[in-house]
């Protein structure tokens, strides 16, 4: 059972922070800057997850000569020119502060950079909750197994007692990669089908049912 479990390990970006429309904006942004062609919406909406680099690697294969310079525009564009408000989703902070009063212990897996993940869980006055965080800069980019296996073994549990939440086919992926159970958000990137082709034990609609999916 979903209670029996004694770490929640969350993803970030789609799933605690509705920053999705800043990422796509941010990423078409940098290739305008370049005058490479922009990736779609949904082409940019589905590389998040993935580590900065290896995302713009994926959007722009044909300008290999530029990842480096697209890399450092994005995260410039990200954080002094796109102006898209990334609000936590609702009820995170009461849903996080209610998971841990009931024992839980909270980590974070994310596709983004130390320092961008640190700028916003201060910003976001959430920092105290989570117990460990692991960003790209640290592991292998998701969905290689490497970021959740770094969790669970500074956090000593086993994968089975852990649980991994995510709004990504990106993260569903991850999950089983370290044969972690995995329940997935359907507010972020991807629907409810999108992400059962990944066989998560459950998905939810809102943030705050999670609280109900983990009762104790």
């Amino acid at each position: 059972m979903l209670n029996s479990k004694e770490l929640i390990i969350f993803d970030w970006d789609g799933t605690v922070m509705d920053s999705v429309g800043k990422i796509v904006a941010t990423l078409q942004g940098a290739a305008r800057h370049f005058s490479v062609p922009e990736p779609t919406d949904e082409a940019a909406k589905n590389i998040i997850g993935l580590s900065l680099e290896t995302a713009i690697a994926t959007l722009f294969p044909e300008h290999s000569q530029l990842h480096t310079d697209l890399v450092a525009r994005y995260k410039h564009h990200y954080v002094y020119e796109d102006n898209t408000p990334t609000p936590l989703f609702a009820e995170v902070e009461t849903t996080l502060a209610a998971l841990k009063s009931q024992g839980y212990r909270l980590a974070v897996a994310t596709g983004k950079s130390r320092k961008g993940l640190d700028r916003l869980l201060a910003e976001s006055q959430l920092t105290d909750y989570f117990e460990y965080t692991r960003t790209s800069c640290e592991a292998h980019s998701k969905p290689h197994p490497d970021m959740l296996e770094q969790i669970l073994t500074m956090c000593d549990v086993s994968a089975d007692k852990a649980l991994m939440i995510g709004d990504t086919q990106i993260d569903m992926q991850l999950a089983a990669n370290a044969k972690v159970d995995a329940v997935g958000v359907t507010f972020g990137v991807h629907n409810a089908a999108q992400l059962q082709q990944f066989s998560p034990v459950a998905t939810v609609d809102h943030f705050s049912e999670l609280r109900t999916l983990l009762q104790r």
